[in-house]
């Protein structure tokens, strides 16, 4: 076994999902992510978790969902109870196709998302962590050589996270302390509010309410949004391509929108419920490791020089207490990039001028 995929599992165990002896872990595995399955149960086992594994499969989701014509049971206590009784849940992704699902119609996936969401919140209720083992697929994908697709994955995955938690901090504070941010780019001039939100210093660190590894992101939860956004980095979402999508917001909500390619998937998306057409999460990449596009949301949203809006859920760490956010079966991610002719202010102040921070060489 390669020893980057040891590594990979440790930080996986210790760094981001902080597993102790003793604790319920649901171990959900893509087909081709066996291999970094094995060494995260080995370093389950040498902590003394508890271990159910699952396994996950774009073709056995294709061949469910396209001969079920019926209703679906809405949360069924069989799978919900996994999540309910669990401490976490590893969520390795490694798909062989990562069309599997495109020929499933988009009614029948919105109908099955919405029937799981109180499975979904289950899950979320956990100390949860999404990663990504390297397939010849993802990599195709990405349109790299699977060697070098492997090394780009490990060198934005195997970091110095706590280095890059102390970087990440300085932006975490401005919003933390900001009413209003306003991004400019080509296509792009729109405002957010973000007063008595909490950013998120995404770590790749549960501790830090912090679930992908990798990470590199802080990220927020918008009040509300008004103007208009360009999102030019493509994105596959259920197994279609959205290029060059464009929304316009007004009261929060999104009043229009087109897209160059995948506008029928993007209307579907919009009519899933009714935070589906508002804002759930502005984040902005700061891994300079993830330095190109690859199709892929775990590592594009995380890229440095970029921004993303997430249409749908919010997650409640951005949230003042016992105050409810955006609540959606969704939370679809969109990414613009910031390289060029682009500002993101905060308060009226320029914190990052064409993917640089104030605080970087170059500004």
């Amino acid at each position: 076994m390669d020893e980057r995929i040891r590594e990979h599992a440790e930080i996986l165990v210790e760094w981001s999902a902080r597993i102790e002896a003793g604790d319920n872990v649901v171990l959900s595995v893509d087909e081709g992510a066996h291999e970094l399955a094995v060494a995260v149960a080995k370093a389950l086992g040498d902590r003394g978790a508890n271990l159910v594994s699952a396994y996950r499969s774009a073709e056995i989701q294709r061949a469910y969902l396209r001969a079920h014509d019926g209703d679906f049971e809405t949360d069924p206590a069989f799978e919900k109870s996994l999540y309910e009784d669990a401490d976490s849940v590893l969520i390795l992704k490694g798909s062989r196709n990562t069309a599997g699902t495109a020929d499933v119609p988009d009614e029948r996936q919105q109908a099955h998302s919405r029937a799981r969401e109180g499975i979904r919140e289950a899950r979320l209720a956990t100390d949860w962590v999404s990663t990504l083992h390297p397939t010849r697929a993802l990599a195709q994908q990405a349109g790299m050589a699977f060697e070098e697709y492997r090394e780009f994955v490990y060198d934005a995955t195997l970091r110095d996270w706590e280095s890059l938690a102390e970087e990440m901090d300085r932006l975490k504070t401005i919003l933390d302390d900001g009413s209003e941010v306003h991004i400019d780019a080509p296509g792009t001039d729109l405002t957010l509010s973000i007063e008595g939100r909490t950013a998120v210093n995404s770590t790749a660190s549960v501790a830090d309410d912090s679930h992908n590894l990798p990470s590199g992101e802080v990220f927020t939860a918008p009040a509300d949004a008004e103007g208009e956004v360009t999102f030019d980095v493509p994105m596959t979402v259920r197994g279609k391509t959205l290029r060059d999508v464009h929304l316009v917001f007004e009261d929060g909500e999104v009043v229009d929108y087109s897209a160059a390619a995948g506008e029928e998937t993007l209307a579907a998306l919009l009519e899933t419920d009714d935070g589906a057409r508002r804002l759930g999460e502005l984040g902005i990449g700061m891994n300079r490791e993830i330095d190109r596009y690859t199709d892929n949301i775990l590592f594009d949203e995380k890229m440095a020089e970029t921004v993303h809006l997430a249409l749908g859920r919010a997650y409640d760490a951005c949230l003042p207490d016992g105050e409810a956010g955006n609540d959606s079966a969704i939370h679809v991610d969109l990414i613009a990039e910031t390289s060029e002719d682009a500002t993101l202010s905060v308060d009226g102040e320029v914190v990052q001028r064409d993917g640089v921070f104030r605080w970087e060489e170059g500004f």
